[in-house]
């Protein structure tokens, strides 16, 4: 299949095969081209460049994207989509004044996104996730990671990551799965924390290596939930079973768990709402990837990740999702990079930086998503007729896409 998308009024995100990720001042940039041409063959990227130079060939299909914006679809590296149920009354508790820490305490959070998932069947959270999925799709996301952790027990862990994988065999979206066992503590285990510890380790570790289930490995590490010390524990058991470190640090407090993040190489460290002057010299001149969740600061009205502070330190700095039940319930990576935009302060050309060749970055991916670039999988955004890619930000409130393209193929 050949695909010729003409006359693109802006093409953003245009990098060399050797750039897999942006840092510092130079998330400022975002390399693009007037009045382009765009060339699809066989789901892959085969050629760009300014309309003068269009190629005179035959194809299959021609797109004309006059007065458009095109871009790479967005990587979303942190999402907890595949879940059941909901937790909307807990968004009523806190219009009434409890804190996420209060809910928690009370059997709420986690735990109740557990308790309710155990209930469910396989069968039945994959139909759930299937539509959260498709959803996300038709906003922009063309590449996702989803961890588990709303198991919080051999089965259920081992059924979410099942899902995941089930809906990477039926979707064309590249999807990362990232085992998140220690999200929490169960109810049983709440005075043997060190009990559900050796679970992680010596029963739901092995088995997730026998089935493939995951790439990556997660720890919520965090006042209330899993210190430093038991981080460590639960991470030098995963990598040896192959995973790779992807951090939930830094949301509330900072309790010294990037430093040991960054000891054992994660490829990410997530949240950050908190972060000390120690935490960035820490993460400079290091391959971990800081992400920012504006998303979850927005709904659970806590800080912004400092972000200009990162970057003025010359990191790098990636936005995610944090699709969830309870202090994100949407994937809409459009209104993310608004978001950023609006209360974080990142420029449009930042945010979109952070939102695609960041967030391939963030997931292991940069190599094959997050630009346009000859040979990466064709996975792009065409907006709708807009002045600038300004817009794209701007108009945080209207969807502004006109079509979605995985691999080459149209996403309908």
């Amino acid at each position: 299949m050949i695909t010729l998308i003409v006359n693109i009024k802006q093409l953003l995100q245009i990098r060399e095969a050797s750039v897999l990720k942006v840092s510092g001042k130079e998330m400022a940039s975002l390399p693009l081209l007037e009045n382009a041409f765009l060339l699809i063959e066989n789901g892959i990227i085969a050629d760009y460049g300014v309309m003068g130079n269009c190629p005179d060939k035959r194809v299959d299909k021609t797109i004309d994207a006059t007065g458009k914006i095109v871009l790479p679809a967005w990587c979303d590296s942190h999402t907890h989509l595949v879940y059941a149920g909901n937790r909307v009354h807990e968004f009523v508790d806190r219009i009434n004044g409890l804190s996420y820490e209060e809910i928690a305490n009370r059997g709420g959070g986690i735990l109740n996104s557990a308790t309710i998932l155990n209930k469910t069947s396989e069968v039945a959270l994959y139909n759930e996730s299937k539509k959260r999925l498709e959803e996300i799709i038709k906003l922009g996301t063309g590449a996702v990671e989803i961890k588990s952790g709303y198991g919080l027990a051999v089965e259920g862990e081992l059924k979410m990551l099942r899902v995941i994988k089930k809906l990477a065999t039926n979707y064309p979206i590249e999807i990362k799965a990232t085992f998140l066992g220690a999200h929490a503590y169960p109810k049983e285990f709440k005075e043997n924390h060190q009990g559900y510890i050796d679970m992680i380790i010596k029963e739901m570790l092995p088995k997730i290596e026998s089935e493939n289930l995951a790439t990556f490995i997660d720890i919520f590490c965090e006042t209330g939930y899993f210190s430093v010390s038991q981080m460590e524990e639960i991470l030098k058991a995963g990598i040896k079973y192959g995973l790779i470190p992807k951090i939930h640090v830094n949301q509330f407090n900072a309790i010294g768990g990037i430093a040991t993040s960054v000891k054992y190489n994660a490829l990410s460290v997530d949240h950050l709402e908190v972060v000390t002057p120690d935490d960035i010299k820490i993460l400079q001149n290091t391959d971990t990837m800081p992400v920012a969740l504006p998303s979850c600061s927005y709904f659970l009205g806590i800080p912004y990740t400092p972000v200009r502070e990162l970057l003025n330190a010359g990191l790098p700095v990636a936005l995610a999702s944090d699709f969830n039940p309870g202090s994100s319930p949407s994937g809409n990576m459009n209104f993310v990079v608004s978001t950023a935009c609006i209360k974080m302060k990142m420029t449009p050309e930042e945010a979109i930086n952070a939102s695609t060749i960041n967030g391939a970055f963030a997931m292991g991916i940069s190599k094959s998503h997050g630009s346009i670039t000859l040979g990466k999988k064709a996975n792009l955004i065409i907006s709708k007729e807009v002045s600038s890619y300004y817009e794209l930000a701007y108009s945080f409130g209207s969807n502004l896409i006109d079509k979605v393209f995985i691999n080459g193929i149209e996403f309908i």
